[in-house]
């Protein structure tokens, strides 16, 4: 296959990222147990409210929840990409090195105890909780794997583990001593979700994941010579150690901005990357892209099932996606074996 032919390739892979994210942004905030019609909204718009209850319905549900699932997923992605590639791990996830469990463990503690529900501008206590308890859990995993020359790769994965098995156990300590009334809030948070009113939930996600996608994108160049190794990477001049510091830690607060609102929705970080690498080679810079756009819309279009397949009851979006990628990844091993 020539250059030319590549980068042809590349170029209609980004088309198809861009295309299939646009598509899923524009139809399925009309689709759920209470269906919207384009036209009705366009003429509520223009010409003041004839039947405000879909329009309402649209501005204040139906589109922030789009919105927030478009970045809860395009975050999910290009951190699972960030972390496979400076683990060199194809496994390696915000799940598998333990800072989602940070994030639940603290989101419980919020839930589980009144006097704790407060707000904090546009954040509640669970939100920033699931922040605080990411923030402690990463900051243990990078002081256990830091090493001189980087972070000691082997290392960052079984510490990742091991924290990840101490909160598991946190959580179900949690859970006994909660009281009943509260356990159901406890589910719906752990199963994830995307249910939302306005835009708060929305807009309070946003600052954390700009800087965490930021300090991925500028070293997504540099993450190609990681991925062919250290040693390789040390010889082109690469700062290894500063490219995985700035990735795990822009990853890791990207990761912890938009699970303490939607919970830890998993499998995205896993299965997106793999089907973009699929399609596109081994381009971090197009992986990073192709996985932000995928990613987004996979989970918007979750999320879209997950309010219509048993409607009017809800089912956890964090159900379907499981249902989805689990078998998915399957397939993927299985055909690459």
């Amino acid at each position: 296959m020539t250059e030319k032919t590549r980068r042809m390739n590349r170029l209609h892979g980004l088309y198809f990222y861009a295309a299939f994210s646009i598509f899923a942004l524009l139809f399925f905030p009309f689709i759920g147990a209470e269906k919207i019609d384009f036209q009705t909204i366009l003429s509520d718009l223009q010409q003041g409210p004839i039947t405000q209850i879909d329009t309402d319905i649209f501005i204040f549900h139906r589109l922030p929840r789009v919105l927030l699932a478009f970045l809860t997923g395009a975050v999910l992605a290009v951190s699972g990409n960030t972390f496979q590639v400076i683990l060199r791990n194809s496994l390696a996830t915000p799940y598998t090195l333990g800072v989602t469990g940070g994030a639940a463990v603290g989101a419980y503690i919020a839930i589980a105890v009144p006097a704790l529900h407060f707000s904090f501008g546009k954040m509640t206590t669970v939100q920033l909780m699931a922040m605080a308890g990411s923030g402690i859990i990463v900051f243990l995993i990078y002081l256990a794997s830091r090493k001189r020359n980087g972070i000691s790769t082997h290392t960052m994965l079984l510490a990742g583990v091991t924290i990840s098995i101490m909160c598991g156990a946190l959580i179900i300590l949690i859970r006994y001593l909660t009281k009943p009334n509260l356990l159901v809030s406890l589910d719906r948070w752990t199963m994830g979700r995307l249910d939302t009113v306005g835009f708060d939930s929305f807009y309070s996600t946003i600052p954390l994941s700009i800087i965490g996608l930021v300090l991925i994108g500028l070293n997504a160049r540099t993450l190609n010579h990681i991925s062919l190794g250290e040693d390789m990477a040390m010889g082109h001049g690469v700062d290894v150690a500063k490219v995985q510091k700035f990735c795990f830690i822009g990853g890791s607060i990207a990761t912890a901005s938009v699970v303490s609102v939607a919970g830890p929705i998993g499998f995205i970080g896993l299965i997106v990357p793999h089907v973009v690498r699929k399609i596109s080679g081994f381009d971090n810079q197009i992986v990073m892209l192709g996985s932000f756009c995928m990613g987004g819309a996979f989970l918007v279009m979750c999320d879209a099932m997950a309010r219509t397949l048993v409607a009017p009851t809800e089912i956890p979006v964090g159900v379907i996606t499981a249902l989805i990628g689990g078998p998915c990844f399957v397939y993927l091993l299985v055909k690459r074996s």
